[in-house]
């Protein structure tokens, strides 16, 4: 745990109980500030009182003596509207500040060039953070891997020199975090995503620059281009004083990181060079898993990790849990499950790394489906459709083989079938495309359901 002093002999209310909140609210009291608990949910209420935490509806305290709310990321900040909490912080001129703010402030008091990497980005997030932790692992570093990842920040070890600290941040949490400085900060790519929260894209993709355009004196922005919003957050940082690595899979850079086949090359006015030979990586396979190693490369190497045990730690680098993973095979057939695809964009990530698919999508679907992924129809043998959007998908569908499974416990015995009898090198894949929470709580819950009735098949032999 990060204990937080910097609210020492003050009062601070945490809104919003879950992991991150309750880690926030054991941090503050250990840096021995007073903390005032509460949540909509009467449970989590019950759950902090047994912990010990005072209690109360903030509609019925004063908000005079409070020093600072911190928010959980959940909790809406500006879109649709501002939740009651913020409006009534604002009125009384209290801050509204994240876990991650409060983690800011620690390492500044105490470790102020303790390495700090954050990273953001529409897709990539998880792998991109999961696999930097990796690397610095191979580089002999404590890697402190949390936030929007699963482990809530404030849990984790306290800044220290040989201790790194790899952030995964969502808009919502770089929102909640004014004075955010990391050492390495990434801006993967920005496409359409949780617009209900941030109302325009443009406002979106003003949130995701800050992260780059706010890395501290002597650190590293890394930001992927090839996209116009990620682009124009490049040249942002440029004008804020940063210096920018500009990374692209899609086109060579004279300055800047690059794919040339399956090479990750540095171009440079004194002639480019290879970085990292991504052949033969099962966990980094397709494009988008380029720019990911890429944009980890060139973190691990701004923090001075040398090129052979970066290229060492790609290779020895398992995946990520339910994105692109590979389960298994049965003969010829290889099952992948990419639960965390919850949107088009990032299933269009695992359809291009494949043919043959015998695809596994739906759930609860999100903004415009899927009529964006037309170009991938041609190397779709037949889907499978699940949940909410099933009938929404097979409209779109239209003519590309595909049947209303329903269910996943329906899919995943038919697409195995399908699979197995047309021969050659099948893939079934689940990249639903769309959200979790109609079926699953969670899309981790849905990623482990997908590989426990693969592995019921029997005769599944795992991918190492």
């Amino acid at each position: 745990m990060i204990p937080v002093e910097s609210f020492s002999g003050k009062t601070v209310a945490v809104f919003g109980l879950g992991g991150s909140g309750l880690a926030s609210c054991y941090a503050l009291k250990a840096g021995g500030a007073e903390v005032i608990a509460s949540d909509d949910g009467l449970e989590r209420m019950a759950q902090a009182a047994r912990d010990g935490f005072i209690t109360a509806d903030l509609r019925t305290v004063s908000w005079e003596n409070f020093d600072a709310l911190v928010l959980s990321p959940g909790v809406p900040l500006t879109h649709p509207e501002p939740h009651w909490t913020v409006q009534m912080a604002r009125e009384a001129g209290v801050q509204v500040i994240g876990d991650i703010e409060l983690f800011c402030r620690e390492r500044r008091r105490h470790a102020p060039s303790a390495p700090f990497v954050a990273i953001t980005g529409t897709n990539g997030k998880s792998t991109t953070t999961a696999l930097i932790a990796h690397l610095m692992r191979e580089a002999g570093f404590d890697a402190q891997m949390g936030g929007n990842i699963g482990t809530a920040i404030l849990s984790l070890e306290p800044p220290a020199m040989k201790r790194v600290h790899v952030i995964e941040m969502s808009s919502y949490q770089i929102d909640l975090t004014p004075s955010l400085d990391p050492s390495v900060g990434i801006l993967l790519n920005v496409t359409e995503d949780h617009l209900d929260r941030h109302g325009t894209i443009e406002h979106y993709a003003e949130v995701k620059e800050r992260l780059v355009t706010s890395v501290q004196r002597g650190g590293t922005a890394i930001v992927g281009v090839d996209d116009s919003f990620s682009e124009a957050a490049a040249k942002a940082a440029e004008e804020a004083g940063k210096h920018v690595v500009r990374v692209s899979v899609q086109r060579k850079l004279d300055s800047g990181v690059y794919l040339d086949g399956e090479t990750i090359m540095r171009g440079s006015a004194d002639g480019d060079m290879p970085l990292v030979d991504l052949r033969g990586i099962g966990s980094l396979r397709g494009r988008h898993n380029a720019q990911n190693a890429a944009c980890a490369a060139s973190a691990a190497l701004a923090l001075g990790v040398p090129f052979d045990v970066v290229q060492k730690g790609l290779r020895s680098f398992p995946g990520l849990a339910h994105r692109m993973q590979q389960i298994g095979r049965k003969d010829s057939v290889l099952f992948i499950n990419d639960s965390k695809g919850t949107n088009a964009d990032a299933a269009a990530r695992a359809l291009s790394s494949f043919d043959n698919i015998y695809w596994i999508a739906g759930g609860k679907p999100k903004t415009g489906g899927i009529e964006s992924l037309r170009e991938f129809f041609p190397k779709i043998r037949k889907a499978y459709l699940i949940g909410e959007a099933a009938q929404e998908f097979a409209a779109t569908l239209k003519d590309v083989p595909h049947e209303i499974s329903g269910t996943l416990e329906v899919a995943v015995p038919h697409a195995a079938a399908d699979a197995a009898a047309a021969g050659g090198s099948p893939v079934v894949l689940l990249s639903p495309a769309c959200a979790s929470f109609d079926q699953f709580p969670n899309f981790e819950k849905r990623g482990e359901r997908f590989r426990d009735l693969v592995m019921a098949l029997g005769g599944i032999v795992p991918v190492i």
